[in-house]
């Protein structure tokens, strides 16, 4: 990105000021270096979704912002739904409410490695993988409604888990206002077969080692030592999100006249909040969210059963699950009002401060856990919200390492055979049904996670707690 067309506002803090349509400034948090290796589309994209109808204060982009479908990746926005205010599909993305969920086990690595090569097998033949991959579990017309509804919190009442999981994964494991009745029936079928699956792309099962901790009475708080196993778990609603943004998103376009909305890309198409067709899409988005949480349920059911057969004696305990790729409501003040606003997190995750009222009782002191996905190859890390981000970017951070190009150029470059090679030999084992999926996935193919991390902290979004090194990842 030309840094001319930006303003510093320190070292971690761009704005864009507007010009012609936008009706607020675009920021950027992320360090120059992080900005200068950002595409030119990114730029475009802030701007143009800095034109839509009632937008609130900014248009915002993470420290892993790249191009992506209307909005940028690592995009933020807030729109209020009593001065015309939109949703937009694009605004949320295709794999709604993608995440990742952190597991303890009480292990260490010298508990795993004997049993390394056996593990990952038996995980890899758990949990399916895969572009098209299906599950043990089908779900017929009353149960997909059921899940859609229910979440996590149906999950586990079909007994894929533990109660107290709820207390550790957003909205308890149940998005309210969710309405199945507007999720079309191609959706639902598209997606009665692959629950308890990874799917492809940059979803991943992963067991990591916590090789480093910072702010050490955060660790502790959290429960994490260096040496720890952690398991990473990191995927979405599969098939039926991506057809219901598919769906909404043909239907926003075609209506888009008939509001008075005029859309900078197609890709932007949105409807007003209090329409009919933003009601639908709200009512649909938030069912494939349960769907992603029931998802994620059931994986980790998967999970500990694949522990329990080769180590018994592990805890796999919920540390959290936080998603990206949502649009919910929250109140945030702005000035010195508090407002209820629809805020969209595109490839961002939620990152509330200590204290706020939709954290966990036990965790009110710490923050929000922030989980950060890196490569398979690399590192993740998991960060806590701060106070300071709720008055940034409505309490958000970055989501992930972020690519740093397309997946054609990635198989260009690395063949998937050696990529696994090479990491092996680093005593990273990788299974994976696809090889080209592999090299799709390189490490190479993704920013510098370590420097986006670096960057969210440096700009008060969130604040390190522990960083993680894959052992065994399962790749889509």
């Amino acid at each position: 990105m030309d840094l001319s067309l930006l303003t510093p506002a320190s070292e971690n803090e761009w704005h864009i000021l507007p010009t012609g349509k936008m009706r607020v400034p675009g920021i950027v948090y992320a360090s120059e270096n992080l900005v200068r290796e950002m595409d030119h589309k990114v730029y475009e994209q802030i701007t143009n979704v800095a034109t839509l109808p009632g937008i609130v204060q900014a248009s915002y982009a993470m420290p892993d912002a790249h191009w992506g479908y209307g909005f940028p990746i690592g995009g933020v926005a807030a729109f209020d739904a009593d001065r015309g205010g939109v949703v937009s599909a694009g605004g949320v993305g295709f794999d709604i409410s993608c995440g990742v969920r952190a597991l303890y086990t009480g292990l260490k690595k010298r508990d795993i490695e004997p049993f390394k090569q056996t593990l990952a097998d038996l995980l890899y033949q758990n949990v399916p993988a895969g572009v098209g991959s299906t599950g043990r579990l089908h779900l017929d017309t009353k149960g997909m409604n059921a899940m859609l509804s229910g979440g996590a919190q149906w999950a586990i009442k079909q007994g894929y888990g533990r109660p107290e999981d709820l207390n550790r994964i957003e909205e308890q494991g149940r998005m309210q206002g969710a309405l199945p009745e507007y999720v079309s029936d191609q959706a639902k079928k598209r997606q009665q077969d692959e629950m308890g699956t990874l799917g492809s792309g940059n979803h991943y099962l992963e067991i990591q080692e916590v090789v480093e901790t910072f702010h050490d009475p955060l660790a502790q708080q959290l429960g994490i030592q260096t040496g720890d196993i952690l398991v990473s778990i990191h995927c979405g609603s599969r098939g039926l999100g991506h057809q219901i943004g598919t769906e909404f998103l043909k239907k926003m376009v075609i209506a888009a006249g008939q509001y008075g909305i005029t859309l900078p890309d197609r890709e932007l198409a949105c409807a007003p909040i209090d329409s009919p067709l933003g009601q639908e899409y709200l009512g649909a988005m938030r069912a494939a969210i349960n769907c992603a949480l029931a998802n994620r349920q059931i994986v980790t059911h998967l999970v500990r059963q694949a522990f329990a057969e080769i180590l018994p004696h592990a805890d796999l305990s919920l540390m959290y699950d936080v998603s990206h790729n949502t649009c919910k409501v929250e109140e945030h003040r702005v000035g010195n009002q508090s407002r209820r606003l629809f805020v969209h997190r595109k490839g961002a995750t939620r990152a509330f401060g200590p204290g706020h009222p939709d954290i966990p009782p036990d965790l009110q002191t710490i923050g929000q856990p922030v989980l950060i996905g890196g490569t398979m190859g690399t590192a993740s890390y998991l960060l806590v919200g701060t106070a300071e981000s709720m008055n940034m970017a409505y309490g958000s951070a970055c989501h992930g390492a972020g690519r740093s190009m397309s997946r054609h150029q990635a198989t260009r470059q690395w063949k998937g055979g050696k990529v696994i090679d090479d990491l092996a030999k680093e005593g990273i084992l990788i299974r994976s049904p696809s090889k080209r999926g592999v090299a799709e996935e390189a490490p190479g193919a993704y920013k510098d996670v370590t420097a986006v991390v670096d960057a969210a902290e440096a700009a008060q979004l969130a604040r390190k707690v522990a960083k993680m090194r894959p052992l065994i990842c399962i790749k889509g």
